[in-house]
């Protein structure tokens, strides 16, 4: 027998408006802060713009200051770092997208939501990181062969200083959001705001090298960051893709294993599966219980195992919990061995 049921944790007025129902009452955690009435998806969302636009804001405002500063002193590196900043802005349009996405309601032909649209936010954040890698290389190389002179080197010290400030402060905002909501993406794109910062000190050392005579400071600290980046490119890359291939901590794993076995009347448990669907988790449970219960006290059992499991693993929205019973009378999958069974 398989169990499933769409629960949203903390959301019990709008499912009881849905349901109508007594059995509504039995199946919602009771007992939550005022603040958890409100759609853990929608809330997780708009936490996300508000990071987005934050970051927008200050990384705009960052990029200004540097341009006008460009343009004065004629720093290629500048410009360069300037360049990076611009880039990590718009990185949060697909971001943004993918957030609104996220909010669709399930449908017949994506049964699981839209979700998943962080995740391909999350390559072109990997793939924007790795661009930013590859024109800081070609910019060092470049000042290395052909060397420039720089003037107003306050000017441009002071504009490293303000671009590895806002992007830091940026990075800190996007990767605790991140965490904190379980996106991916957000944690990437938070990863390669503090690569920008790092190229923003790159500009600085380079500074403070022309300033005392040695022009080939710029591009080897430039070649540097460039290393910097590029771990930063394989960390991120990593993340992202575990997400895809649907990768999730085996401690949540473990957790949703000891919560079963903590709920009463559960025997044993079976295979547990789990999976990022955006900044959210899903889970599949079987769980051993008598084989002398009734229908309506095992879905009971299973209702209580999907409650158990979304209180004891974070981000979990929803379980299907599926009931096996003891071996008393049989395997019970016996007619699936031919297909491989469970």
């Amino acid at each position: 027998m398989s169990h499933h049921h769409e629960h949203h944790h903390g959301s019990f007025r709008a499912r009881l408006r849905r349901r109508l129902s007594p059995l509504a009452h039995a199946f919602t955690p009771h007992g939550h802060a005022a603040s958890d009435k409100v759609d853990p998806a929608m809330e997780t969302s708009r936490q996300g713009m508000r990071t987005l636009w934050l970051s927008l804001g200050v990384l705009g405002l960052t990029t200004a200051v540097q341009a006008c500063v460009v343009a004065v002193s004629g720093s290629v590196a500048l410009l360069g770092d300037t360049v990076h900043n611009a880039a990590d802005a718009l990185t949060a349009v697909p971001l943004g997208i993918a957030f609104v996405l996220g909010r669709r309601a399930a449908n017949r032909r994506y049964t699981y939501g839209y979700g998943r649209a962080e995740d391909l936010a999350g390559i072109v954040v990997v793939l924007t990181i790795a661009a930013s890698c590859a024109l800081a290389a070609y910019q060092s190389v470049d000042r290395l062969l052909h060397p420039r002179e720089i003037t107003g080197l306050w000017a441009v010290a002071g504009a490293a200083v303000v671009g590895f400030l806002g992007n830091e402060w940026v990075a800190r905002l996007r990767i605790r959001t991140g965490r904190r909501i379980g996106s991916a993406a957000l944690v990437a794109d938070g990863l390669h705001a503090r690569t920008d910062g790092f190229t923003s000190l790159a500009v600085l050392l380079g500074a403070g090298g022309a300033a005392i005579g040695w022009q080939s400071a710029d591009p080897i600290v430039g070649l540097l960051i460039t290393a910097a980046i590029l771990v930063v490119v394989r960390d991120a890359a990593r993340e992202v893709c575990r997400r895809l291939m649907d990768s999730v901590d085996p401690a949540l794993v473990d957790a949703a294993h000891d919560a079963l076995l903590g709920v009463s009347g559960v025997r044993g448990t079976g295979q547990i599966r789990m999976r990022w669907i955006g900044h959210a988790l899903r889970a599949e449970a079987d769980i051993v219980v008598d084989p002398h219960l009734t229908v309506v006290q095992a879905h009971a059992l299973a209702v209580e195992a999907e409650h158990a499991l979304i209180h004891a693993v974070p981000r979990l929205t929803a379980a299907t919990v599926h009931i096996d019973h003891t071996a008393d009378h049989g395997d019970p999958h016996a007619a699936l061995a031919h297909h491989g069974g469970r």
